[in-house]
């Protein structure tokens, strides 16, 4: 009996080794086969002698922006204090009765503020507005999940390569987030349908993958005779980095890809930040000496900040009256923090300052707002480069005004100004290229059927690919409530640019 038992315990002893022996084994080989997505694209970076010069010196100073993430935190009362009662107890529940629900505000958009933004914004109902969630947002959800067709042309994860200069996605995230934003399928993290029918979120670029891109697309169009033989593209000489923000990075990693991007061939790096609006303190000793250290081992290099101030209030000083302070020396009193580094930048010969906004319903429908805006921005440097017609992403309809509202709004702003702060031009986005909104007409054209009350004028200021159509233009009979291209489809009255000879069906627009 003893026998019977001790062998069986030999054998359960061995038998309970195989299994483990079999289980490793298993494990070892699934783990060889097994696909590790941070693998395929997270190669390190692998910085180059002179570059590594230049990240030796940069510092990475950590920054408290105060944010408050989700509604969560002001449903609960979970926010400082004075950000209590910054969304009324009707508002909140109107927000809660929404989850959950195919209108979730917060699953179209997340809600992000920094404590510099509510410190604006709870005494401005634009910026309130601009950052606080409504239902309204998602009363109606038509709208493209990938607007303008970017996928279409994206050759390399986070790379959109449409125009003659690459943009790409650096980070997901921004300090907070406009309830308006162009990219709320990123910064969302929505999934998308893809070209190839696959169905993923968007991802980030990651700086091997993007030099290999750049390097081996300028190799074939130096050896094709300055065209590239698929596209017809030049050289690619230009680089937006957006997102996302990339201000919310440290110093060191946006070192590393200005480095990259220099290494590469890139001779103008353009930085896509509302840093100056969210966190203006971000722009501190730090960033500029990064700044200067990049300029001063890569002096070939331009620098482009294309910022985005929505609203005057952003970056003006207000009385008890709610009105604009007048400077004694000039102009109007600006937030300190937000005039100090704008100041720096604009000491730097290698940097353009660049200013970019949408024409958002509640937030700066003010031709007067507008006007002040770009007189102040253009006092301190800061050149005013476009104003856009709202794009078609998911819920714009909340947000879009006309598109001949938008136009009466910049030439009504305009009036006034000087010609160097009169230099923006409003520009709406095809999934052909960037189209400029030229004119709005009020005076019937005689003879020409479909122009009773007046014509809109579209011209394709940068196409895709190499532009072939750059500089032609449409002419549509008027529609004062279109705020997209196919509310002129039934309008056309000649189109050399080929705006609407596809159906926006087929494209990234809707109805």
């Amino acid at each position: 009996m003893e026998n019977i038992v001790n062998n069986s315990i030999i054998y359960l002893v061995n038998f309970l080794l195989i299994v483990f022996i079999f289980a490793c084994n298993i494990k070892i080989i699934f783990m060889m086969f097994k696909k590790d997505p941070k693998s395929t694209i997270k190669r390190k970076y692998q910085p180059t002698e002179k570059a590594q010069k230049f990240l030796d010196k940069v510092e990475n100073p950590k920054y408290d922006r105060g944010m408050i993430r989700g509604l969560n935190k002001f449903i609960g009362n979970k926010v400082p204090e004075e950000m209590q009662g910054f969304y009324s107890e009707e508002e909140l529940q109107a927000l809660v009765d929404l989850r959950d629900t195919p209108n979730d505000v917060e699953a179209r958009m997340p809600v992000k503020i920094t404590n510099h933004y509510f410190q604006i914004a709870k005494n401005s109902k634009p910026i309130q507005t601009l950052v606080k969630a409504s239902p309204a947002e998602t009363y109606d959800l038509d709208g493209a999940p990938d607007p303008g067709n970017q996928m279409t042309y994206s050759p390399l994860e986070g790379l959109i390569h449409k125009y003659e200069l690459g943009l790409i996605y650096v980070v997901d995230t921004c300090s907070a987030h406009c309830r308006f934003c162009y990219r709320e399928e990123l910064i969302a993290r929505k999934e998308i349908k893809r070209e190839d029918g696959t169905i993923s979120s968007k991802g980030t670029a990651q700086i091997p993958e993007l030099v290999e891109y750049i390097l081996e697309h300028n190799r074939i169009v130096k050896e094709n005779g300055g065209k590239h033989p698929e596209t017809n593209r030049e050289k690619l000489r230009e680089i937006l980095m957006s997102g996302g923000d990339p201000m919310v990075l440290p110093n060191k990693k946006l070192a590393e890809w200005f480095s990259a991007l220099a290494d590469s061939g890139i001779e103008n790096i353009r930085l896509g930040t509302k840093e100056l609006a969210f966190y203006p303190d971000r722009f501190d000793s730090t960033f500029f000496n990064m700044m200067d250290e990049f300029n001063d081992i890569y002096p070939e290099v331009q620098l482009r900040l294309m910022i985005h101030f929505n609203h005057p209030d952003e970056f003006l000083q207000k009385d008890k009256n709610g009105n604009y302070i007048d400077n004694p020396d000039g102009g109007l009193v600006w937030i300190e923090n937000t005039k100090r580094a704008v100041k720096e930048l604009s000491k730097r010969h290698y940097i353009t300052v660049i200013n970019q906004a949408p024409f958002i319903k509640g937030i700066n429908h003010d031709p007067e707002a507008i006007r002040i805006m770009q007189r102040e921005l253009k006092n301190k440097n800061v050149n005013n480069q476009y104003f856009f017609c709202g794009r078609d992403i998911v819920g714009h309809k909340a947000f879009n005004l006309s598109i001949e509202d938008s136009w009466n709004l910049l030439n009504e702003s305009q009036k006034g100004l000087s010609g160097v702060e009169s230099t923006a031009r409003l520009s709406i986005t095809h999934y052909l290229g960037k189209t400029e909104v030229v004119a709005v007409t009020n005076e019937p054209i005689p003879g020409v059927p479909g122009t009773e009350n007046g014509v809109v004028i579209f011209k394709l200021l940068r196409g895709a690919f190499d532009a072939p159509l750059k500089g032609k233009v449409a002419i549509v009979g008027r529609n004062p409530q279109a705020i997209w291209f196919s509310g002129y489809e039934d309008r056309v009255i000649y189109d050399e640019a080929g705006l609407f000879k596809k159906s926006m069906q087929d494209t990234s627009s809707v109805s």
